[in-house]
């Protein structure tokens, strides 16, 4: 297979848990993710040169071994010694450095599209493994739908899936550092955490509304504070119908949870917020 297009949806986070510092340096989560339907397109070409090209409609993006993308196509050509180059177009929608694991998204596409278009047939759990070895979001993008991650993220475990409920998403005119965000958490002091138990039985149930009231990021109690416009964003959110609101990941995008699209997409064209990005999309 010579071409490939594949398309990278963006997760949000229905709660997040950071449980201690792990002596590796990394922290131990555990925390429920969603598949929304805001997505980036990958196009995938095979050429002859064994060399590795990235380019986007977006600017901003890197193009170089800075790219998840980058970084995933030039792990699996070297672990399988594939001989042959790849130019990876990507039309970018998701914003970066956003909470949304736009990044990660990408990179889990381009695992499993040169695992198509090179016929490995790698299950699942391998190109998950494989992932990981790029970023602890790969794993749960591989996967998609509704999953309880735990560990550094990497162990997924997949939930009732949610869909079609609405969603509106503000995302601010600035990136936040997820290292930053998470050298400044204590978590000996974190103070509200999400019920994930909980959480799980009204996903099984499909409870629109206990869903939102349990909506839980512990990591609001840093970037809130580094940002406190965020907290305005999600009260704003509310006071237009959002059954709840919290910040994805960590930061600095916040979304509202609604019934349906309709609803989100009501709610969006009365939202106010210039200089801010507002995508209306759902979960799937």
């Amino acid at each position: 297979m010579e071409k490939l297009t594949l398309e990278a949806c963006a997760k949000i986070n229905l709660t997040l848990d950071v449980l201690f510092k792990r002596p590796d340096g990394y922290h131990e989560i555990e925390m429920i993710m969603q598949t929304i339907s805001l997505k980036d397109e990958l196009s995938l070409k095979l050429t002859p040169r064994p060399v590795i090209r990235i380019s986007s409609d977006c600017p901003a993006l890197p193009q170089d071994e800075a790219n998840l993308a980058y970084k995933a196509a030039k792990l699996m050509m070297d672990e399988f010694q594939l001989d042959a180059g790849i130019e990876i177009y990507i039309d970018k929608k998701i914003p970066i450095a956003a909470g949304l694991a736009g990044g990660s998204t990408d990179a889990a596409a381009v695992i499993v599209g040169i695992n198509e278009m090179f016929q490995l047939n790698l299950p699942q759990a391998e190109l998950m493994a494989l992932g990981k070895k790029i970023g602890a979001d790969v794993p749960f993008c591989i996967v998609g739908g509704t999953a309880l991650a735990r560990g550094i993220g990497e162990k997924i475990i997949p939930l009732k899936p949610l869909s079609n409920f609405g969603l509106v998403l503000v995302n601010p005119p600035y990136f936040v550092s997820t290292k930053e965000v998470y050298s400044r958490l204590n978590v000996k002091t974190i103070q509200k955490r999400p019920d994930t138990c909980a959480m799980i039985e009204h996903i099984e149930q499909q409870d629109i509304g206990k869903i939102a009231s349990g909506l839980c990021n512990v990591l609001e109690e840093v970037t809130l504070k580094l940002y406190p416009e965020l907290d305005m964003i999600k009260k704003c959110l509310i006071s237009q119908g959002a059954l709840g609101s919290l910040m994805s990941g960590s930061g600095p995008t916040v979304f509202g949870l609604f019934e349906s699209v309709q609803d989100a997409q009501k709610a969006a064209d009365r939202i106010n917020l210039g200089g801010h990005n507002i995508h209306v999309c759902k979960m799937q």
